[in-house]
């Protein structure tokens, strides 16, 4: 099946037929050539009156040229006629003067015509015609003005590709509200004096605050702390401005980079760098003293420097004497924000394990006898420890989900929290089903539990921003983003800590330093907290790896799920995570291979999966069917897919962006947080998406930025949801992006049907059994060990 756009196209109003006489195409291309006119000005806002009289002087022209040689043709033949007749009795000369008084009798009457006056638009037709009559319906007040001169929609186009967007790192936390317009000219006036697009002028506004003119002008590498900025152009600013003074030993210059290092360690996880890895990164960018680049930054505030102990392996524990003991060390160098994130998280962490009272209490000892198996033992765990780990696959959701409603049913103020929607709406599945277990068991309905005397949550009242019949908010799962934001979940005390004495968080692993340093704070004294996920998912798109470190550290009881995900994919995802790609039955054709010789084949085979293969033999249809890729860029990746995707779903011009109602999107509300949606509409307000069911408008000039097409993903943005049918498209200059942790969580996302469009032979299976997580520098777990005791 071929996904080439169809080029056949019917011929429109106003299109010639080549079919008529020479007479009928003259009429024709006239007819055409002032439709076109008339809509032209409508859609250019040229007043009505104006189009109707352009459009009547091009007909009037073009039919006075037509009628006079048409005359002129009719006056030649009457004179050959008459003279036939008159043959036998007129001379040829006087035959000749009877005809040429006729046709100046003819001529004379014409030009008479043409003297009087013309029914304007009585020869009109088409958009031409109606253009006109929706002018005279005004002029008579049949019509209001609204209802008649509406914009004509565009004809239809091949949609806009996607635009191109390099990975960003982060920016920098801007003050809120949006710079004075007099700092944002001053910063524009620096700009063009270095050369640099005006454009960034509100960035770096924002970024620098009050003065920010003066400053860019005193240290124009100060540039480079907006977000996309790269060294070389920050270097070329610089050169600009301060001429001859510019050189790569320019202490502003070490750092700029210094600074600008840390926050490209960050966008890729670390939370900081080895001060041997910071310096040669400084030598590779041209600075020719990095240690006093470093030593610099470090006076100025601009970074931290830390000393953590190195934990040998076998070496016996320090013992407490009076003596100072030589232990290795290791210096490292990180951003402020991430270090003081790190360590509050490290203290909470410390403070909630030690908080918890020796006795559990007669409402946690109802919440144990109440369960059975995993769950059982989780509860137990849970009921001694302030901090618990829980690992295991998607279906080991259950003991968690379990727990919650077995713990809101004895009276305790419990909630889940899961990192996506996606994740909130398969808890709340969970949730249901133990409730009907539990109806089964009793010989009752089964209901969801909830707090005693708790009302129904509503939008804005702290508990929930859905809908008050939502399963989830009544049953207490929630959205680690809604809890943060104060807009699901409960509510806070005087304090500010949140009313809860359990709090569940699902999908662990993507939690990076700051949510869950701002979590953990949140969380009031003696209150159970339990990190529940899937230690083989790639780690946070934020830095730091909050779950992996506190499993290396050991400092609290960790529950391991015996539950197997159950099918032929859970058989294939388990081997993967302990490293073998294995040859696993499919009956049911849960799993099929496609394999293709070029990324041009890979968008085919995906596309023609998508919309036709899939719905037709697995009964999913392509809204339900997810297409992940390793990268955006390339000839298969994210923006190549989802432009033919796009055009085989859902074409149109893309009249917002490159975007259409209907259009399956990705909506990114902050840096490394991606939601999944659908376009609605478009207005002056913005782009309105439907995300998860709730509406979201993005303004106008953010769309570019923060919205893309969502048919075809990363395995990052796909992490934390699963689809009932998934394609991983895995073409041939895919090898260097794959890793166990990678293959494993894209291979997960799929419910019931799994099909890989396979282009890199043996890379795959080495991938899986060779390639572990790509390594992260972080410091919570030496903050740990150094605070809690291990468990």
């Amino acid at each position: 099946m071929s996904t080439e756009p169809e080029t056949t196209e019917e011929a429109g109003p106003g299109t010639p037929d080549t079919r008529g006489t020479r007479e009928g195409d003259a009429d024709a291309g006239t007819e055409g050539r002032t439709e076109s006119g008339a809509a032209e000005g409508a859609e250019d806002g040229v007043a009505a009156e104006g189009a109707e009289g352009a459009a009547a002087e091009d007909e009037g022209a073009t039919d006075e040229s037509a009628t006079e040689g048409a005359e002129g043709s009719e006056g030649a033949e009457g004179a050959v006629g008459e003279g036939a007749v008159a043959a036998g009795e007129l001379s040829e000369a006087e035959a000749e003067l009877a005809a040429q008084r006729i046709e100046r009798e003819r001529i004379e009457r014409r030009k008479a015509e043409k003297r009087g006056p013309i029914a304007s638009g009585t020869k009109l037709s088409g958009k031409a015609a109606d253009l006109l009559a929706a002018v005279r319906a005004v002029e008579s007040g049949e019509k209001p003005v609204a209802t008649v001169f509406t914009e004509p929609a565009p004809a239809p186009r091949r949609p806009a590709p996607e635009p191109v967007r390099r990975p960003q790192p982060a920016p920098a936390a801007v003050p809120p509200g949006a710079p004075a317009p007099e700092t944002v000219d001053a910063v524009r006036r620096v700009l063009a004096e270095g050369g640099a697009p005006d454009a960034l002028a509100p960035q770096v506004a924002a970024v620098l605050g009050e003065g920010a003119g003066t400053v860019l002008r005193e240290d124009p590498w100060q540039l480079l702390r907006v977000g996309g900025v790269r060294p070389e152009q920050a270097d070329g600013f610089a050169r600009a401005l301060l001429g001859p003074d510019c050189g790569p030993d320019d202490a502003r210059r070490g750092r700029a980079l210094t600074v600008w290092l840390l926050e490209q360690a960050a966008v890729a996880g670390h939370t900081a760098l080895e001060l041997p890895t910071l310096t040669a990164a400084l030598g590779r960018q041209g600075v020719p003293d990095p240690d006093a680049a470093v030593q610099d930054a470090l006076a100025e505030g601009e970074a931290l420097v830390f000393q953590d102990a190195l934990e040998e392996p076998g070496a016996p524990a320090p013992q407490d004497t009076d003596e100072e003991q030589e232990r290795p060390v290791r210096v490292l160098v990180g951003l402020e924000r991430y270090a003081l994130a790190e360590e509050s998280l490290a203290d909470g962490l410390a403070r909630l394990a030690n908080s918890v009272p020796e006795q559990a209490g007669q409402a946690w000892e109802t919440v144990t006898a109440g369960l059975s198996g995993g769950a059982a033992e989780l509860a137990r765990a849970v009921a001694g420890h302030g901090l618990v780990l829980h690992t295991g696959g998607e279906a080991a959701r259950a003991e968690p989900a379990a727990l919650l409603g077995a713990a809101r049913a004895a009276g305790l103020r419990a909630y889940a929290a899961c990192h996506t929607p996606n994740g909130r709406g398969r808890l709340t599945a969970y949730l249901a089903a133990s409730s009907e277990r539990q109806g089964e068991a009793t010989g009752r309905p089964g209901t969801a539990p909830v707090e005693p005397g708790a009302a129904p949550a509503q939008p804005g009242d702290g508990h929930s921003a859905r809908p008050a019949g939502d399963p989830g908010a009544a049953q207490g799962v929630v959205t680690v983003p809604g809890l943060l934001a104060g807009v699901e979940g409960p509510g806070r005390d005087a304090d500010g800590a949140l009313e809860v004495d359990l709090l569940i968080v699902l999908d662990a692993p993507q939690l990076d330093v700051e949510s869950a340093a701002m979590l953990v704070e949140s969380l009031p004294d003696g209150a159970r907290l339990v990190l529940s996920g899937d230690p083989g998912v790639l780690w946070s798109a934020g830095p730091g790896r909050v779950f992996a470190d506190l499993l290396a550290a050991g400092v609290c009881p960790q529950t391991v799920s015996r539950v197997p995900d159950p099918g032929p994919l859970g058989e294939l995802v388990s081997g993967i995570g302990v490293g073998e790609l294995n040859q696993v039955a499919a009956p049911g054709k849960e799993i099929v291979i496609v394999p293709v010789r070029d990324a041009g084949e890979a968008v085919h085979r995906t596309v023609q999966l998508v919309a036709d293969s899939v719905p037709r033999a697995i009964g999913v249809p392509a809204g339900q069917t997810v297409v992940i890729t390793p990268g955006h860029g390339g000839a298969a990746g994210t923006r190549a897919l989802n432009s033919a995707l796009k055009e085989r779903l859902n074409p149109g011009p893309g009249r917002f962006g490159g975007f259409d109602p209907g259009d399956r999107i990705v909506y990114s509300p902050a840096p490394g947080r991606t939601v999944p949606g659908v376009v609605v509409k478009a207005d002056t307000d913005g782009l309105h998406l439907s995300c998860a069911g709730a509406p979201v408008v993005v303004p106008r000039e953010r769309v570019e930025g923060s919205v893309r097409h969502g048919w075809a993903l990363t395995a990052h943005q796909a992490v934390g949801a699963r689809w009932p049918a998934a394609v991983v498209v895995l073409p041939g200059d895919a090898p260097q992006a794959l890793s166990r942790p990678w293959v494993y969580t894209a291979f997960g996302r799929a419910e019931r049907h799994l099909s890989v469009v396979h282009g890199v032979e043996q890379a795959l299976p080495k991938a899986v059994a060779e390639v572990p997580a790509k390594p992260r520098t972080t410091r919570l777990a030496t903050l740990l060990r150094t605070q809690a005791p291990a468990s």
